[in-house]
């Protein structure tokens, strides 16, 4: 049985703090479902460490419903949310569709929204037809154009607009709530005040959650590391590593060895050559 939503409210309830993970192939679902993460994210980060791109702004809801798919296929405990990506949720009817698509087609239990009160009315009508919604406030990635990669409610005002969003998501029927790169008291009054539980990323120990991105937490980056990450591995050394000794094998004819090779018996072979020969004779 998978993660419910009534059991990640009840980490909040508690105090039990909620570790999540983005995946975005059935490899790391895996990875992450064995290790009893209870929340799989595929976010649309995947444009930026899966796909090359800039950005989350051109991830396509095709792209999000063919990895959350693989990712639903590699997982059999944690809950899975899928993104809603960049202009997929634009009204409410659209947000239907969109998100029909990831519950339908991809099998995600949940989706993730990008935004405050603005956004509320598109979460109040997806919760109303059984979709679960998570929210996601502070710093949003799809709005990159528009605010910058930066901390956001460092100013009373926009402090108090975060609340008061995180609020209108709540009462929307949101049933957890990302908090990107806020300050710490902010983040930590917002969990106060809320009854769902907040998932923090760069919003420092007062949330009641955290969410990584698989690459920053296991070190798939030799060279980028986010102030807001901690990287507990480093596969990208790790992974160099082993494939410069598989290619120097290959060009040394170390590999592979009789251990993985297969034998055939001798007067098997001969039997074949003298076929062979018999069929080019005959074609001649």
């Amino acid at each position: 049985m998978r993660v419910t939503l009534l059991e990640v409210q009840k980490f909040k309830d508690r105090g039990e703090r909620i570790p999540m993970v983005t995946a975005y192939d059935y490899t790391s679902a895996q990875i992450a479902d064995r290790a009893g993460v209870p929340l799989i994210l595929v976010g649309d980060s995947l444009g930026m460490v899966v796909l090359g791109l800039t950005s989350t702004v051109p991830v396509t809801l095709d792209e999000m419903v063919h990895h959350t798919r693989a990712v639903v296929r590699g997982s059999q405990r944690a809950l899975v949310i899928g993104d809603l990506p960049f202009l997929t949720y634009t009204n409410v009817d659209q947000a239907i569709q969109s998100a029909g698509r990831l519950m339908q087609e991809a099998g995600a239990q949940a989706v993730k929204v990008e935004g405050g009160a603005a956004t509320a009315p598109v979460i109040e009508r997806l919760v109303s037809l059984g979709i679960p919604v998570m929210g996601h406030i502070g710093f949003t990635p799809q709005s990159v154009n528009q605010i910058g990669t930066r901390v956001q409610g460092r100013s009373a005002e926009a402090a108090a607009q975060l609340i008061s969003d995180a609020l209108a998501v709540e009462a929307a029927g949101a049933f957890a709530i990302v908090l990107e790169l806020l300050p710490t008291p902010l983040a930590r009054t917002i969990t106060d005040r809320l009854r769902i539980p907040t998932i923090g990323i760069g919003a420092g120990v007062g949330c009641a959650g955290q969410v990584q991105v698989w690459h920053d937490l296991l070190g798939l980056y030799s060279d980028f590391l986010p102030r807001h990450a901690q990287r507990y591995l480093n596969l990208s050394e790790l992974i160099g590593s082993a494939l410069l000794r598989y290619a120097t094998d290959v060009r040394d004819g170390t590999f592979p060895t009789a251990a993985q090779s297969s034998s055939m018996d001798e007067a098997t072979l001969r039997e074949a050559l003298e076929l062979v020969e018999r069929m080019d004779s005959t074609q001649r």
